[in-house]
């Protein structure tokens, strides 16, 4: 007897496709949540620009149905049909929590939830910011520029980050400091001063200024192996992971498995945390090494995460919590800034932070004065110098990174100065730190699509306007 057997054709199947759908709904509804009750935005204002983003999700997801409770600060997105419908389960909220800004709740998790939702309950540093002078206030003198700056030149560089041939490029906030004194501070309709925006990855710089003064205090070590408590445990002392050190993750370097890189960004990884509440340490502990550490360059949010983790160890739970305000943004005067968690308290300093354009300044500002502010030396020299060294990663790509900052590119030096170094955020937050010219730059966007705004473009059209 003979039986044939007739095989369908191999169809590929997108197994994430339920977590890309989830995310889908949690990037809504975190966007439109801190749009509203972080930004203090207009509904409609943040469905036109905060939510452009979405452009970014491949045609087999579906915005949700978005639904707002001003009372308790919640944005709900869900399936179209939601509620009794098949598409219930993937419903995401985020709510607003004081000091901390929007938190997104797990799915299933209903608004009796909300009360054991993490919160910051900290006073404002003392005095009123607007009588209080730059750069610790917003109080800044009446005046002409400087001699040494053209202002004709620097109109137009701000025309050039302003006027772009593409509504993807949306810029809302240019900033530019002289000599630590503001020279130019324009902002699109909808925004002024006081507006906070998602720094996204320029977080990640701040990540680091709060690890490097660990560091300086000999409370965690940049070269020795970090004692996490990775996932699964192996017996014996075994486990491989023990070698990685504080620097292979501050260098994107740590050799671990990538899970937020090569298309799985809104699929699985941190975006389960950013988006979705999954826990940001527990994925992050749960990756097995595939490269020795330090050889291969690889951008991942759970490297930064995993740095920030061992932060909360060095500081323990309790101090933890108040540490960034205590340590950095109080002392600076970053009277706008919140640092977000996840539902579990802990920072998503990879990501999460919300903050206005002269909150950053004054942080470009600590860099450029090789981290004295006010007599105070606030971060080391030493700490300055491996934000700003390459890392051994990058050596034959450019030397483009560094310790959770951005470095002139080898290909780009000559046009730009060498010595800059940039922080840099998804949708175009931007604080590049020019030492040679006495300059900081700050560009706040709300960019979408292809997203091709260039940092040292705009670096070097700023540098047309500094006479030397």
């Amino acid at each position: 007897m003979f039986i044939a057997l007739f095989c369908q054709p191999a169809v590929a199947t997108d197994y994430f496709q339920p977590q890309r759908q989830l995310i889908r709904h949690g990037v809504e509804a975190v966007l439109a949540c801190n749009g509203l009750f972080t930004s203090g935005r207009k509904l409609e204002q943040v469905r036109r620009q905060e939510l452009a983003y979405l452009v970014r999700f491949d045609e087999n997801t579906e915005a949700g149905k978005l639904q707002v409770d001003r009372q308790q600060q919640r944005v709900t997105v869900s399936g179209a049909g939601a509620g009794a419908g098949a598409d219930g389960d993937q419903a995401i909220s985020a709510v607003f929590r004081p000091g901390i800004g929007c938190v997104v709740m797990a799915p299933g998790q209903t608004p009796e939830d909300i009360d054991a939702l993490p919160r910051l309950d900290m006073p404002p540093p003392p005095g009123d910011a607007a009588a209080i002078p730059w750069p610790l206030g917003d109080l800044t003198p009446a005046g002409p520029l400087p001699a040494s700056v053209d202002g004709a030149a620097l109109q137009a560089a701000s025309d050039w980050a302003f006027d772009r041939d593409t509504p993807e490029q949306d810029t809302i906030s240019l900033l530019v400091l002289y000599q630590g004194n503001i020279v130019h501070e324009r902002y699109a309709p909808g925004f002024d001063m006081h507006t906070r925006t998602r720094t996204w990855s320029t977080a990640k710089s701040i990540a680091a200024t709060l690890i490097g003064q660990l560091v300086e205090a000999d409370r965690l070590a940049l070269d020795e192996p970090l004692s996490l408590p990775w996932s699964p445990a192996l017996e014996g002392g075994s486990d491989p992971r023990a070698q990685i050190t504080l620097r292979h993750l501050l260098n994107m370097s740590s050799g671990l498995y990538p899970v937020d890189s090569f298309g799985r960004e809104y699929a699985t990884g941190s975006g389960l945390a950013y988006w979705a509440g999954a826990s940001s340490v527990a994925g992050a502990l749960d990756r097995g090494l595939v490269r020795h550490p330090g050889s291969f360059w690889d951008y991942e949010n759970y490297d930064t995460l995993l740095a920030v983790l061992a932060m909360k160890q060095a500081l323990g739970a309790e101090a933890y919590r108040e540490y960034p305000r205590r340590a950095l943004l109080d002392k600076l005067g970053m009277r706008n800034t919140l640092l977000s968690t996840d539902r579990f308290g802990d920072f998503i300093l990879s990501s999460q932070v919300y903050s206005n354009a002269r909150d950053l300044a004054r942080f470009g500002q600590l860099y450029l004065q090789r981290g004295r502010w006010q007599g105070e030396q606030i971060i080391s020299e030493a700490w300055i110098d491996f934000v700003r060294t390459p890392a051994p990663a990058t050596a034959d790509s450019g030397n483009f990174y560094g310790g959770q900052w951005w470095l002139v590119p080898d290909e780009r030096k000559g046009e730009v100065p060498a010595d800059a170094y940039s922080t840099a955020g998804n949708r175009g937050q931007f604080v590049i730190v020019v030492p040679s010219h006495d300059l900081v730059i700050v560009r706040r966007g709300l960019d979408y699509g292809a997203q091709g705004f260039d940092r040292w473009d705009l670096a070097r059209e700023v540098i047309k306007a500094i006479r030397r």
